[in-house]
């Protein structure tokens, strides 16, 4: 039965004496964007689409507005807070976009403490690097670093705002189904 759970379908489970059909029902996939970027832009839709339920999270009124994001939960706060009380669980997954360590450190702290099941942040391979010395000079040790994705997303060739999404969207899609995909060199 944990299987049917983990994998998140239907199946049917060999007990001792019969066998089951287990249906699974589970909680609503949720996405919490920090940054109201353009990238994000397109990944709202995006992940509303896929079935998520999406919050963006920016501290930037300018950036988290319902003329940007429209028919959207916007949090206009600082990320630490938010994403604390938005609770993300295994069902959750968290995507920082600012390029603004100030903004982008804080979500990730918070969802390193929760049991996300992906957490990613936009950035190059260096950035990555001081992200994760950052990170690390908060507590954090290389397993819990190893959560955080990035550079964020499958590696397509992506260059626009439309195309980023795509590769975060099946990256988070990778990972939630155990796809080979995810696994990272």
């Amino acid at each position: 039965m944990r299987q049917a759970i983990d994998e998140d379908r239907c199946q049917i489970v060999e007990s001792s004496t019969r066998e089951l059909f287990v249906e699974v029902w589970s909680a609503a996939l949720r996405l919490i964007v920090v940054g109201g970027v353009h990238t994000a832009q397109s990944l709202v839709p995006l992940a509303n689409l896929l079935g998520y339920d999406v919050t963006l999270v920016d501290p930037r009124a300018a950036f988290a507005s319902a003329a940007r994001f429209p028919d959207t939960s916007l949090i206009i706060e600082w990320p630490d807070a938010a994403v604390a009380r938005l609770e993300p669980d295994r069902r959750t997954a968290v995507v920082t976009l600012t390029h603004n360590p100030r903004i982008d450190d804080l979500a990730l702290i918070a969802a390193l403490r929760a049991e996300t099941f992906y957490i990613g942040a936009l950035g190059s391979r260096r950035t990555h690097a001081q992200r994760r010395e950052r990170l690390g000079r908060e507590g954090f040790d290389a397993t819990a670093l190893n959560r955080v994705r990035g550079p964020i997303g499958l590696a397509i060739g992506a260059l626009t705002p439309g195309e980023i999404a795509v590769s975060i969207m099946a990256e988070i899609t990778a990972v939630l189904r155990r796809s080979p995909l995810a696994v990272r060199a």
